[in-house]
């Protein structure tokens, strides 16, 4: 990680093993809380009646291509309050391909507000970076904002938009006016694909998920080395995020490279009020679980399975509902299916049915709308930012 952090006599010692025991406790005491208020809104999740059921109403919300053409929107992230540039309830979306539409070289994020008015929030320099980045640019569907205004987004780049030049990236950190202040490297990070962040203040739990270990050595054949990392990283409004501990807590996924999606392999990540991570197996279509992962110590290996196949279709996009089911977007076809915790599919929405076959490869960001009775998605296909709500 590349020390370009501001000055700060503010700034906590963290760096300790002592204090970061202190830290981790701190997430661990915190998710038992959580889980203990939830515990029994958890025990009838098969009786709920789905979240999406009252969902019927897909509509555009803006187009997320910048003004230097940048395509193919991945990461979905919605603003938890107001720093900076960042409005609170507006939505951040990283842009994955140039206007070359060569994968692996966008450098953008739009800033969208829910009246559809879209702003640049960032455009990235992959010549003038403040730390190392492998390979350069192309961002990620992993994107998260903190509630002291940083912003966290991974790169997985190539330089002509194939596999056979992708290299291993980073995670970039932007301050609240969409400036990269560093860079994070190393810590288990090999091709960042996709992020969750548990945010509990001055102490934030990252969980990204990996897929270029080995995979372009294996040149198009499915390894099984796809990991899910999890950072425990220090942050302020006067100093950006410090590394204090890292840890693979799943591995095991598969992962491929594929002439049209770059690579597959594990993608959408959440995590529910028990501490459970939820895992977009795309690759093994499925939806795995890793129990306790906001505090375990211990690699789960590619979690349990919740649900496989029937309407799944190569997930991507993953996000925990407010009633605790898992909602994840297909590869393979236009659609969203929502899954109980006991792993019962209770029902699916067609979002998209643009191209060949109907809707394939044109859904990636998932998120929760900050109303809780709707969702935001974005829409490789038009290069949109859509909402999915009631009539």
């Amino acid at each position: 990680m590349s020390d370009t952090r501001m000055p700060s006599p503010a700034r906590p010692l963290l760096r300790s093993p002592w204090t970061r025991r202190l830290a981790t406790a701190a997430v661990a005491a915190t998710c038992l809380t959580l889980a203990a208020a939830q515990s029994g809104a958890t025990a009838t999740a098969s009786a709920r009646s789905p979240f999406v059921g009252p969902l019927h109403t897909v509509s555009t919300i803006a187009s997320t291509v910048p003004a230097n053409g940048d395509v193919n929107p991945y990461g979905v992230a919605v603003v938890p309050r107001s720093v900076g540039r960042l409005h609170g309830g507006d939505v951040l979306v990283s842009n994955f391909n140039a206007s070359s539409n060569l994968q692996g070289t966008g450098t953008t994020i739009v800033q969208v507000a829910p009246d559809g008015t879209a702003s640049p929030f960032a455009a990235i320099d992959p010549a003038h970076l403040p730390g190392v980045c492998p390979g350069g640019v192309g961002l990620t569907t992993a994107l998260s904002v903190l509630r002291n205004g940083w912003v966290i987004v991974g790169s997985l780049p190539t330089a002509d938009g194939t596999s056979a030049t992708a290299q291993s990236g980073c995670l970039l950190v932007l301050d609240s006016r969409g400036r990269v202040q560093e860079t994070i490297t190393g810590h288990g990070l090999n091709g960042p694909w996709d992020m969750t962040a548990l945010d509990l203040g001055d102490v934030t739990e990252l969980f990204v998920t990996n897929v270029l270990n080995g995979t372009v050595a294996a040149n198009g054949a499915t390894v099984h080395h796809g990991t899910v990392v999890r950072l425990l990283i220090s942050s302020g409004p006067d100093y950006p995020p410090t590394v204090l501990d890292s840890r693979v807590i799943a591995s095991g996924f598969g992962e491929r490279t594929d002439p049209a999606a770059l690579v597959v392999g594990p993608t959408g990540v959440a995590l529910d009020r028990q501490g459970t991570l939820y895992v977009a197996d795309s690759v093994g279509d499925r939806v795995a679980a890793i129990p306790n992962a906001t505090w375990r110590g211990t690699d789960a290996g590619a979690g349990r399975t919740v649900t496989a196949g029937n309407a799944l279709n190569t997930p991507l996009g993953l996000a925990v509902a407010p009633n605790g089911d898992v909602l994840t977007v297909n590869a393979g076809d236009g659609n969203l299916v929502e899954t109980t915790g006991d792993g019962t599919q209770i029902a699916k929405r067609t979002l998209d049915t643009n191209g060949s076959p109907s809707g394939a490869g044109n859904l990636f960001g998932l998120a929760v709308a900050p109303d809780r009775r709707s969702l935001y998605f974005v829409d490789d296909f038009s290069n949109t930012l859509n909402r999915l709500s009631a009539p």
